[in-house]
């Protein structure tokens, strides 16, 4: 089993920046990238970025310059830069973890909130 637990989010005025980050436990060696999903009030949940073990990254198109994520390296935390931040990204932000096996992000963290005010 693999754990994931979040830390970061919170409150910020649109321009701002946030951290996010998530370190993963337990049987970490099932895991081969680690990414963050969103989920907005009344919106399905999508894909924001992702890292792999080669660090190798994909980031959805509407954070693609403001968003980086990094870490991956040792296996058990990434973080997730978030720069000029705007209101449309206020989401609850959840860690996931994709199994090397599955090829699916099939582990998921408690959420995290990042509220963006205009």
């Amino acid at each position: 089993q693999v754990q994931l637990v979040e830390s970061g989010g919170g409150w910020v005025q649109a321009g701002g920046s946030l951290t996010l980050s998530c370190t993963a436990s337990g049987d970490i060696i099932k895991i081969n990238a680690m990414g963050w999903y969103r989920q907005a009030p009344g919106q399905q949940r999508e894909l924001v970025t992702y890292i792999t073990n080669t660090n190798v990254t994909k980031y959805r198109d509407s954070v693609k310059g403001r968003f980086t994520i990094s870490g991956m390296n040792a296996k058990t935390t990434v973080s997730l830069q978030m720069n000029s931040l705007k209101p449309e990204d206020t989401a609850i932000y959840y860690c996931a973890a994709r199994d090397r096996m599955t090829g699916v992000f099939e582990t998921w963290g408690q959420g995290t909130q990042v509220t963006v005010s205009s």
